[in-house]
């Protein structure tokens, strides 16, 4: 029996990490629910042993049936019956037996049935879940969509559907339609609300929907009439038991098949108001797709943890020449690299889970006390943190799976290819990550704002300045160096002062400055277990010839460079 948790010790490595003694007393508010509820932990130890049992069963379920049923739900997939989606058999087993175990309101409060986790061992889990089955995760994982509802919704509201949604309702956000997709200030489906019904109505075409058949849906809808910008929408609750919503079609995709990607039609469909008017794009949305970024930098990083498997069991089982491949510099150097950057992208994506759990933890306190001045200047530290995190993990995770499938494939050579094997479809499910809930592209619009006021850098001089052990200080001096020749960069395209120029070098300047915050982390961890060594090693390695080329591409940059670009 394969176990995803026990048979991965970066995990627990990751759980215990200092700060999480901080998280748990913040979230368990000093343990005050051990006299309400018998499943509460009583002292830190105690949650933490929560967690790791948690884990474990999650571990279980992965190993042994969402692992196993990826295959045939990726061949299967789901299908339209009627205006509403079938599952393939095989989702419906992952759905039932992640349910039974309890598993579907991991981070939501006790009063609604929830485990009332912090989000570091939520996302753990859905590291796992994503290993098993990247298109699987986007079901069970959108259970997130409740924290929007937590955070924002009437109490009314949130004891009529978290309950549910901890019972095993799915839910979905249906955000996008077929003229506005990255632009969502351009939704247009229509908020109408009725004076006789007292209640609202929703018309309109939502497109590239994951879930959209979900129980429970958080729609952006164009509430103020007139309006054709962001502040003319609203966010909603739909309830399908509500009926006025039907699948049109499911969108024949490339990779992650098991999850319907869905087209709606809304006709009338009755809804509620979630949080105030005018507020749906500009507040809501934007903590729902924050939320839901750091999910899709736990999906990356399951589908690397995935890649890196696959091809270290290939390149040690096929034989060539007399010798197992792994023997040959060409593979064992691409097997290093990928597992370099998925202790790399996975030491970003706690760092940053552990930055937003103290800060949405600092926000749910504000709701039931005044904070001291103290708690008030850490809860915007750890926001700043956490805004500046969020896009690099997404955005840099999601790069790291792609290319770790890539090169797992590569090492699989023609059989890679072929479906007998699973790299071909953790091939395709790892495209994905890339594109939706926000495009590389738009990741590094959101962290080069970190970039440009010198935010990033601040960071990365703490990380300098943590005390590591004397063995360890060479690659801090790596990193240094690495920092200078950033610092130049930065100041380099700051200094043209020219918003075009700026946007035109960004990725590079992002890509440069995260390959250091990875680095720094994965040298915080080396410290912490001898073991990443290795992968702190390799990664450095790489990393110093990639800020390299980056810088040198700026270096040598100017203004007039960018008309030779631009194709007519």
């Amino acid at each position: 029996m394969a176990n995803f948790y026990t048979d991965t010790p970066e995990l627990k490595f990751h759980l215990e990490h200092p700060l999480m003694k901080k998280i748990v007393a913040l979230k368990e508010r000093n343990f005050a629910d051990k006299n309400k509820f018998d499943y509460a932990p009583i002292d830190f130890e105690d949650a933490m042993d929560s967690y790791n049992q948690v884990l474990e069963v999650v571990g279980e379920i992965c190993g042994d049936i969402i692992g196993p049923n990826a295959e045939s739900v990726d061949a299967e997939g789901p299908k339209v019956e009627d205006g509403r989606v079938i599952y393939a058999s095989g989702t419906e087993k992952n759905l039932d037996a992640l349910v039974k175990a309890g598993l579907m309101g991991i981070t939501l409060p006790r009063e609604y049935n929830g485990l009332n986790f912090p989000i570091v061992p939520y996302i753990m889990a859905a590291d796992m879940v994503s290993r098993a089955d990247a298109g699987f995760v986007n079901i069970w994982g959108l259970q997130d969509c409740a924290e929007t509802i937590n955070e924002y919704a009437s109490n009314e509201q949130k004891a009529k559907y978290l309950p549910r949604v901890c019972a095993g309702e799915t839910m979905a956000m249906d955000l996008t339609e077929p003229d506005a997709g990255s632009d969502l200030q351009a939704v247009m489906l229509k908020a109408t609300y009725s004076e006789t019904d007292n209640c609202w109505y929703l018309n309109g075409v939502k497109r590239f929907i994951t879930n959209g058949d979900g129980h429970i849906s958080l729609v952006l809808a164009r509430s103020e009439e007139g309006t054709s910008d962001g502040r003319g929408l609203s966010m909603f609750i739909y309830d399908k038991n509500d009926g006025g919503v039907t699948v049109r079609r499911i969108e024949n995709k490339l990779g992650i098949k098991g999850s319907p990607t869905c087209e709606l039609v809304f006709k009338n469909a009755k809804a509620e108001l979630c949080g105030d008017r005018k507020m749906g794009l500009i507040k809501y949305v934007m903590a729902l797709m924050n939320g839901a970024r750091l999910g899709i930098a736990a999906q990356s990083v399951g589908v690397s943890e995935a890649a890196y498997r696959e091809a270290l069991s290939y390149a040690k089982e096929r034989y060539q020449f007399g010798k197992p491949i792994i023997e040959f510099p060409a593979v064992y150097e691409m097997v290093a690299l990928i597992k370099a950057k998925l202790d790399a992208s996975r030491s970003l994506l706690y760092e940053t889970s552990r930055f937003v759990d103290i800060y949405k933890t600092y926000m749910h306190i504000a709701e039931e006390r005044q904070l001291e001045k103290e708690e008030r200047d850490e809860m915007k530290k750890y926001q700043r943190m956490a805004d500046m995190f969020t896009p690099l993990a997404k955005g840099l995770g999601s790069e790291f799976a792609n290319q770790n499938a890539y090169d797992s494939l590569q090492i699989h050579g023609g059989s890679g290819f072929m479906k007998d094997y699973p790299i071909e479809r953790i091939y395709r499910d790892a495209r994905i990550t890339s594109i939706y809930e926000g495009t590389t592209q738009l990741q590094v619009v959101a962290a080069i704002r970190g970039v440009t006021t010198g935010n990033l850098l601040k960071q990365i001089r703490d990380y300098e300045a943590a005390e590591i052990k004397p063995e360890l200080h060479s690659y801090r001096r790596i990193l240094i160096s690495m920092t200078e020749e950033y610092e130049a960069a930065v100041e380099k395209v700051n200094g043209i002062n020219n918003n075009e120029f700026t946007d035109f070098h960004a990725r590079r300047m992002v890509e440069m400055a995260g390959n250091i915050v990875m680095g720094y982390l994965l040298v915080l961890d080396t410290d912490r277990d001898h073991n990443y060594w290795k992968s702190t090693e390799v990664f450095l390695k790489w990393a110093r010839a990639a800020n390299a080329q980056n810088s040198e591409f700026i270096k040598h940059s100017n203004i007039n460079d960018l008309g030779k670009f631009k194709q007519n």
